[in-house]
């Protein structure tokens, strides 16, 4: 039996859409994309020490899957890249055409059940990245163990976030919390 996790970076206000790069998500008119983009250098080194440094399996939305294959297998002399490349990478989608990444395998069906099947075997954590769509789904199901946040200094107002409305209860218990010098703060939670 293993732990799901999300990983994602949220503004102060709660948005999780394209941290990244500009053109990452445009959905609902989303014109704000890569508004952490300033703050990479020493959120990668934390997020590398915290939540990447042990082995991973990844568990993907199939438009995150795709934005992480076209980057990270050729990264060369990056830890991080090799990590998840080296990491199985389940891929919710309705096709399995172009799942071309090491380790990539199609979840598809009654997602609930293959989830919690996923989450029943033995190996390491199941780590899911960005992936909003699919962290919905995995919040509705109640199928989250951990939650690994990194807030950034930043309000943007609109765009899609880690807990919309209609959002079900959770109690979290807080295991570890860091701020970095930019107002950027890690928090890790686990159930309560």
């Amino acid at each position: 039996m293993r732990d799901l996790a999300i990983l994602t970076f949220v503004t102060l206000d709660g948005v999780m859409q394209a941290p990244s790069m500009p053109d990452e998500d445009r959905s609902r008119s989303f014109d704000l994309g890569g508004w952490a983009a300033p703050f990479w250098e020493g959120v990668m080194e934390q997020v590398q020490r915290e939540a990447m440094a042990m082995p991973y399996d990844m568990l993907f939305g199939r438009k995150t899957y795709d934005l992480f294959a076209g980057h990270w297998p050729d990264t060369d002399d990056d830890p991080i890249a090799d990590m998840m490349t080296a990491a199985r990478k389940y891929v919710v989608t309705s096709s399995t055409s172009g799942l071309t990444w090491n380790n990539s395998q199609a979840v598809s069906g009654d997602l609930t059940r293959e989830i919690a099947k996923l989450k029943h075997e033995d190996g390491p954590l199941l780590q899911v990245h960005g992936s909003w769509q699919l962290i919905q789904f995995l919040l509705a199901e109640g199928l989250i163990d951990e939650f690994r946040i990194w807030t950034f200094p930043v309000v943007l107002g609109s765009g899609k976030r880690l807990f919309e409305s209609g959002a079900r209860p959770l109690k979290l218990k807080l295991q570890k919390s860091e701020a970095l010098a930019d107002g950027t703060v890690m928090s890790l939670f686990k159930r309560g």
